[in-house]
């Protein structure tokens, strides 16, 4: 059985060994993102022909036998799945309200899609998980790191200054003596250490267009890749915005299809992230208004069935008076629909 933390990588040289792969193809097939067994055991072998130059029947040869070598496409009891999810985990929001509504918190291995108007917070969110990612696991964390897409330039290293300083003391004590970093939360100097730690853990990219963005999502899988054997490995990864560009440049009925042909490939490379590598995936969508809506919210998240049947959480934040926010869970697989309440303040995201 393939458990997430049994990562089957292997080096270049083992490629080799696959019918119909010499050392042109196997480098071709690295430099495209598919250097384990179980990456080429899940690709078609339309993609996999394209990506190495190779024929259709060669690349049906070579996933055959990477799938026998990976053991994927079998069947698990229900008890051997339960065992599996036990190792996902629970990215808390430090909000009691919303960690309950989301059964614990931001689950990893899914993929969390949080959408709203413009000014909702969905920004505030994804900075303030960036941080909470980091926290040790008994103050809700997950110990790790956070890789940034940023596709509306959103991102702001000031920001992060204020959440990680606005966090409880006893968290930020805590999360001192996780880090080794001696001295007081009273203390500037040590506060500022603690910051520029924090920073350093996340991974930060600006997306300038559709396939930019696409092809940073490979380059998050490397980088994950890259980090999983270390002190901080990547638990999240936040896109925000996930459909901006999409929505900007595939404008009319006649160019939806190739835009939801290639967001929907861009959510399953997210997704394979947070299958292989124990990741949260958060991304933030934008709305439209429906005007053939008379009754209730008109507000509609943009990417339709694509992004709404592959996203496992689906949460939908929307202004209430003042700095409130209306946290909704719209689906879930395993949680019933409900509401919990926020504020957004100068220190991050706080309970109500």
């Amino acid at each position: 059985m393939w458990v997430w933390a049994e990562r089957l990588g292997m080096a270049e040289d083992d490629l080799e060994s696959l019918p119909g792969v010499g050392p042109a193809t196997a480098d071709k097939l690295v430099e495209s993102g598919y250097d384990s067994y179980q990456s080429i055991a899940v690709a078609s072998p339309g993609e996999l022909s394209n990506k190495a130059d190779i024929g259709s029947s060669t690349a049906s040869d070579i996933i055959n036998v990477a799938r026998d070598a990976a053991d994927v496409g079998g069947f698990e009891t229900g008890s051997m799945v339960l065992e599996r999810r036990q190792q996902i985990g629970k990215l808390s929001w430090q909000i009691d309200e919303v960690d309950e509504l989301l059964g614990g918190g931001l689950e990893t291995q899914s993929i969390t899609e949080v959408y709203g108007e413009f000014g909702a917070g969905k920004s505030q969110i994804t900075h303030q998980l960036a941080v909470n990612v980091q926290l040790p696991p008994e103050q809700g964390g997950l110990g790790g790191g956070c890789i940034f897409i940023d596709s509306e330039d959103t991102f702001r290293p000031e920001r992060i200054d204020d959440m990680v300083r606005g966090l409880e003391d006893d968290v930020l004590e805590a999360t001192l003596d996780d880090r080794g970093i001696e001295g007081s939360i009273d203390d500037e100097e040590t506060m500022t250490a603690l910051v520029d730690d924090v920073l350093d853990k996340i991974h930060v990219a600006k997306a300038f267009n559709s396939n930019h963005q696409i092809l940073l999502a490979e380059k998050a899988k490397e980088l994950a890749g890259d980090h999983e054997d270390t002190e901080w490995p990547v638990r999240l990864l936040c896109v925000d915005s996930l459909t901006a560009h999409f929505r900007a440049e595939y404008v009319g009925r006649g160019e939806l299809a190739e835009r939801q042909q290639k967001l929907n490939k861009h959510l399953h490379d997210l997704m394979r992230i947070g299958d292989l590598f124990n990741t949260g995936i958060l991304v933030t969508n934008q709305v439209a208004s429906n005007p053939d809506s008379y009754f209730g919210d008109p507000t509609q998240p943009i990417g339709g069935n694509i992004l709404g049947h592959t996203s496992t959480f689906r949460i939908y934040l929307r202004k209430s008076k003042g700095d409130k926010r209306i946290v909704r869970l719209v689906d879930a697989p395993n949680l019933a629909d409900g509401e919990g309440i926020m504020r957004v303040q100068d220190g991050g995201l706080k309970p109500e």
